[in-house]
């Protein structure tokens, strides 16, 4: 039997098994360069990843112009607006006193009288010389007239008129002298009886009925203190840093311990102009109004300032500032997002933020919370705000 009695296989041809190869081949190259090429590209992506975790993320903050000074708050003394010790001008025992402490008195309203008998019996000698001096000189200038008429007559020399006359003048001056000194001790005398000095209340009395009285300031202390009450001066020991920003005419509140909860309102009349060497402080004077009484002189008071803002006051964080062996700076970050290190002076410290006295200006971006190991020119990207990140997100 021959091989043409069975039909032919059909066998694929040379040419398609080559075809198919050659697609076969097509498919790997083609997978082992996509895969290559996506190697190529998550690579890419890891470097560029792995570059933007080497940049530090650093959140910003604008300095903020202080619209309003935080107030100050101080220990203050309050005192009265007008005060008078009163002391005697003359010795002697307290006869009798009108008024006592609390009492309110009216200017030239008798307080005390003082008893004096030494001086009586100086005004009694002084009136006792004052008529002896009169009546010599009475004499004398009747005995001048008289050698005055003989000197027309040329009975006498005059020389011995010129005496006369000459006597005459001196009684007239020994008179005038006794006349001044009972003058004296009458002025004296009225300073017996102890007077207000000015509208007012009592506010000590330190003496009574038959107390010895000893003349001057400096043999004891006051028989009574007067004190202006219906307005209040109020003392506070102001800090250095913190005076120019007080001037005359700012306003202040007080609050006192009897009165919890109440504030009075007060305003600063003027400043010693000068710094305690021993506190570092100057003395602020203010006046406060207290035409209810509320108010005592000699207490204590606590003191609200409101200080006065410069134009030019900026705020930052206070975790904003680095202070280190350069001295106290604040990191900024330039138009090419690069930091930049700025020495500052602080000027006020409000606790959480901080006035900038130099070195910041108003449109500097302020690097809050520093990281550790920046430096000059470094790169850093700015966190975005949440708020912005959520709108980025929805975008």
């Amino acid at each position: 039997m021959s091989d043409s009695t069975f039909p032919k296989a059909s066998l694929p041809s040379h040419r398609g098994m080559r075809l198919a190869g050659l697609i076969a081949v097509v498919v790997i190259v083609a997978i082992v360069i996509i895969g290559i090429a996506t190697r190529i590209v998550e690579a890419k992506r890891l470097k560029a990843w792995t570059d933007q975790q080497t940049v530090p993320t650093v959140n910003v903050a604008a300095p903020e112009k202080s619209e309003a000074g935080a107030p100050l708050e101080l220990p203050g003394r309050i005192e009265a607006y007008t005060q008078a010790p009163i002391y005697a001008r003359v010795g002697g025992y307290l006869k009798s006193w009108k008024v006592d402490i609390g009492a309110p008195v009216k200017a030239g309203q008798l307080m005390a009288e003082i008893e004096t008998p030494d001086l009586d019996q100086q005004l009694l000698q002084a009136k006792a010389d004052l008529a002896s001096a009169q009546a010599n000189a009475a004499l004398a200038g009747t005995t001048a007239k008289r050698w005055q008429a003989m000197l027309g007559s040329d009975s006498v020399a005059k020389q011995e008129v010129d005496e006369k006359t000459g006597d005459f003048t001196a009684k007239q001056a020994l008179a005038h002298a006794a006349q001044a000194n009972v003058d004296r001790i009458e002025a004296m005398k009225g300073y017996t009886r102890i007077v207000a000095p000015f509208d007012g209340v009592v506010t000590a009395r330190n003496t009574d009925i038959g107390a010895l009285i000893n003349p001057g300031s400096s043999s004891g202390q006051a028989l009574f203190v007067v004190s202006d009450v219906r307005k209040l001066r109020v003392y506070v020991q102001v800090p250095q840093s913190y005076v120019p920003s007080i001037p005359a005419g700012t306003a202040a509140t007080l609050t006192v311990p009897e009165y919890p909860g109440r504030t009075f309102t007060a305003r600063v009349e003027a400043s010693a102009q000068a710094v305690n060497a021993g506190s570092g402080s100057t003395l602020i004077q203010l006046s406060v109004d207290n035409a209810d009484d509320k108010l005592m002189p000699g207490s204590f008071a606590n003191v609200r300032l409101h200080q006065a803002v410069s134009e030019a006051s900026l705020r930052v964080p206070a975790s904003a500032l680095i202070f280190n062996a350069s001295g106290l700076r604040l990191a900024t970050v330039d138009a090419d997002d690069r930091v930049s290190f700025k020495t500052v002076t602080i000027r006020r410290d409000y606790g959480k933020s901080v006035e900038i006295g130099s070195g910041l200006s108003a449109d500097d971006r302020v690097i809050d919370s520093p990281p550790d190991g920046l430096a000059d020119g470094d790169r850093v990207q700015i966190a975005v705000p949440p708020a912005a990140a959520k709108s980025h997100a929805k975008a």
